[in-house]
């Protein structure tokens, strides 16, 4: 379906018109609906937060395989840089588990309490900087950070419309892995699974990063549909 085709089946008529000028100013078409599909989920969407990717789909489809395998629930989860909340949202539904989600934009976490309601799941949200917010432990780590090089060309329209804040991150895209990693012992189980989205070129360097921590551990990269680097996991005494 192309963009204009969605905007015809998802805006009321009396809106296409001012869609269609949206459109072909470069706007993503998910903020004029207002809405994208997530694993089946409807997650509102705005400027305010990322666009969510088949990609992370992926990553929550993996993670749950996991968890399957490794773990007894139910679970206590956290979901870190949650943005619209749909990777917690998703976990919360498929899952039987205690949620957190955490964000450092007050924005976003308004878009993701809305969208955690309207999908009629309880997610206790939390406003901070990544570990900052959190007093537990949890089984299962999640998170898809801001992983971009901001020396990295990207589209227009993502550099344009998209938070620059949820896309971003200084030290070639790493600095959210390494400020996790450096304290995230403190705040996962003995038995516990850490998951990553992660850039396409990242893998190799953050496996090194991650050794550092988890010398021990099993830790895994693995592929998205097109065959590109794009998740990262570690298996804690697993």
């Amino acid at each position: 379906m192309t963009d204009l085709e969605y905007l015809e089946k998802y805006l009321p008529p009396e809106k296409y018109e001012e869609g269609k000028k949206r459109l072909s100013k470069g706007e993503p078409v998910q903020y004029i609906i207002g809405n994208v599909d997530f694993y089946g989920n409807l997650i509102e969407v705005n400027k305010n937060v990322l666009i969510p990717r088949f990609e992370t789909e992926e990553l929550v489809e993996k993670t749950m395989e996991y968890v399957k395998k490794y773990f007894k629930e139910p679970l206590d989860i956290v979901d870190l840089a949650t943005g619209s909340g749909c990777i917690a949202i998703t976990l919360k539904k498929k899952l039987n588990a205690n949620v957190d989600a955490v964000d450092i934009s007050k924005e976003a976490l308004k878009i993701a309490q809305k969208n955690a309601l309207q999908n009629k799941v309880n997610i206790n949200f939390l406003k901070g900087d990544m570990l900052d917010p959190l007093t537990k432990k949890y089984d299962l780590l999640i998170s898809n950070p801001p992983y971009i090089d901001p020396l990295e060309p990207i589209d227009e329209r993502v550099k344009k419309y998209e938070p620059s804040i949820a896309l971003y991150a200084e030290e070639k895209g790493l600095y959210f892995y390494k400020k996790i990693l450096k304290d995230v012992k403190k705040y996962i189980k003995e038995k516990s699974l850490i998951a990553f989205e992660i850039g396409q070129n990242q893998g190799e360097e953050l496996k090194k990063i991650a050794s550092c921590y988890f010398p021990l551990e099993n830790i895994k990269v693995e592929k998205d549909l097109q065959g590109r680097d794009r998740f990262f996991f570690i298996k804690v005494g697993l």
